[in-house]
């Protein structure tokens, strides 16, 4: 991309929105994620007995439903960002594109 491109893009207000929204959308999923996991190990860490719960049968534990629950989060947030980023982020761009060709 030429230098002539880069400064007509960095001026435009839209792509100050697209790098805002994008920063504070990828912090907050990264926040939750990792209050998630990291709440999860901690409680493996200072309260295994919590792990020792059966909650089905005698094999299945807490530990079981909480691991699966913390997987899918993952794609969960995953999916709130893509969801975003194809109906928000991609008109942003799309305009930022325009805008200076």
């Amino acid at each position: 991309m030429s230098p002539e491109y880069v400064e007509k893009i960095k001026v435009l207000p839209e792509y100050h929105a697209l790098v805002r929204e994008r920063r504070l959308l990828a912090s907050v999923l990264t926040g939750i994620m990792m209050l998630a996991y990291f709440g999860f190990i901690l409680l493996v860490a200072f309260a295994p007995e919590f792990f020792r719960i059966v909650i089905w049968g005698n094999v299945v534990t807490v530990g079981f439903p909480l691991g699966i629950g913390l997987i899918l989060l993952a794609f969960v947030l995953t999916g709130v960002y893509v969801r975003k980023a194809n109906q928000h982020f991609d008109v942003l761009t799309d305009i930022i594109k325009k805008a200076v060709t």
